[in-house]
């Protein structure tokens, strides 16, 4: 072969440009709905425990210190889960470790409705924490690794998004049969089971990681997974692959034929470990693991670990107590949770807008514009004084937090690579846990020394410190995921 033919060969396509390149199919669909639905599931045991904690008040006449207990368990747990998960993912595969989580936190949560006392109900959401916190990174990682990177942002919105689906159906659980009766908020813990079974379905029917596949030195696995996705884009494995790489006899693997029988000695030396039909796997302790501290990554790594703290302070300590704040004010329990129920609604305008501005100003603007926006919503409810203001300023406090949360999944995946994209998620995870487990406690305090003001005060306050660390952070949007 020529110089002038080895330069004019089409460059050789990795497994993960391969992905990258695909279209948004019915398969990565399919492995959407499997993630979203454990991603409500999830949503849906947290936001429970809201409706629980104000059931109780009512029934057990618990003290404002039992509830922030009951409450600060199940984030303690998180914060530890989510470290854990990230660090298990990066070893053990994200789709084992997602599949577990589901189970352990179903079981758990199932085995709650069966407390005799409040002891006993702190030690499951302690539990059922575990895997939670778990869950969550683990579950937006794999999917960030499928998703095409023109559309990334928005797919891991997307799966965010079934986060308002789940903490609607706590809402109407908790307003429909939580509120019924002495035994409602056990009925209510005992749906929370449906993860348990469902775990089956995700280890049985999701693909793992193409990338933590590669990484272990598994190409016969990631290159049959690959192909199931390019046959699902209408691109035949192994042939040409017009329909997503253009008229250039270019085949799955990315490389056209004549290239593939004569490749060239340059070819050969720059060629892609991933890239070829049956890669070496690597030698044992080979493989390059860098620090989520290291030089190009501290940097990032600590303003997405302002983020998660902050968000996770006024996120839990907002809306795990807005219930229990609306019985306090006098409302019934009925009323009380339905007006939860309306202000939950918010989020699915607030993810729609994330989704949609994500892919087009970017993932730092669109994660500080809502940031900026729950600032300010915040402490429009604090001050709110009539039932109108409440719903008002509530539903807003939704839309821009839960928007928010959306960029901040889909931001996350995308600050690492691959060898420490579990571990990099899952500690900024753990770390914000932290926050979720001081604000259960910190809203009795502060609502005790300044009323509701100054405890929506606090919360606006660190919605904006995590919109300016937000800033800080690397543009990714449209880039392919770091190897």
């Amino acid at each position: 072969m020529s110089e002038h033919d080895a330069a004019t060969q089409p460059p050789t396509l990795t497994r993960a440009e391969r992905l990258d390149r695909l279209p948004f199919t019915r398969r990565h669909g399919r492995m959407l709905g499997a993630s979203g639905i454990g991603w409500a599931l999830d949503a849906m045991d947290v936001g429970l425990i809201s409706f629980v904690i104000a059931a109780l008040s009512v029934h057990w006449q618990i003290t404002k210190g039992d509830a922030s207990m009951i409450a600060s368990a199940g984030f303690a747990g998180m914060a530890i889960g989510a470290t854990l998960g990230g660090l298990l993912a990066d070893r053990i595969g994200r789709r084992n470790v997602f599949a577990l989580t589901l189970l352990v936190y179903g079981l758990a949560t199932g085995a709650s409705a069966l407390a005799g006392g409040v002891a006993m109900l702190i030690a499951l959401r302690f539990v059922v924490g575990l895997g939670l916190g778990a869950e969550l990174p683990v579950a937006s990682t794999l999917m960030s690794e499928f998703a095409p990177a023109r559309i990334r942002g928005r797919v891991i919105v997307w799966l965010e998004a079934f986060w308002a689906l789940g903490w609607i159906l706590a809402a109407v659980i908790g307003t429909f049969v939580a509120a019924e009766g002495e035994n409602g908020w056990r009925w209510a813990l005992a749906i929370g089971m449906v993860p348990a079974f469902y775990s089956l379905v995700v280890r049985l029917g999701m693909p793992e990681s193409v990338r933590f596949l590669e990484k272990k030195g598994r190409h016969d696995e990631a290159e049959q997974i690959v192909q199931r996705f390019e046959e699902s884009a209408g691109i035949e494995p192994g042939g040409g692959g017009a329909s997503a790489a253009g008229d250039s006899g270019v085949d799955a693997r990315g490389t056209s034929p004549s290239a593939a029988a004569n490749p060239s000695p340059s070819a050969a030396a720059n060629a892609s470990p991933s890239a070829a039909t049956n890669p070496s796997p690597p030698a044992a302790g080979t493989e390059h693991r860098e620090s989520i501290w290291s030089r190009g990554l501290r940097g990032r790594t600590t303003a997405l670990w302002v983020v998660w703290f902050c968000i996770n302070l006024s996120y839990y300590g907002a809306f795990i107590w807005i219930p229990t704040l609306l019985v306090d004010r006098g409302f019934d329990l009925t009323k009380s949770f339905t007006f939860t129920l309306i202000i939950t609604l918010a989020q699915i305008p607030g993810y729609a807008a994330a989704a949609w501005l994500i892919e087009v100003i970017g993932r730092r603007w669109t994660l500080t514009i809502f940031l900026a926006g729950s600032a300010l919503a915040a402490g429009a409810y604090g001050m709110a004084d009539s039932e109108t203001m409440i719903i008002a300023a509530g539903c807003a406090l939704s839309f821009f937090n839960l928007g928010a949360w959306g960029a901040l999944y889909a931001i996350g995946p995308e600050l690492y690579p691959t060898a420490v994209r579990g571990t990099g998620t899952g500690a900024a995870a753990g770390f914000g846990r932290i926050a979720s487990l001081l604000a259960p406690f910190l809203v009795p305090v502060l609502v005790a020394t300044g009323t509701q003001v100054l405890a929506f005060a606090v919360f606006a306050g660190a919605f904006a410190l995590a919109a300016a660390a937000a800033f800080t952070l690397p543009e990714q949007r449209g880039r392919a995921l770091e190897e």
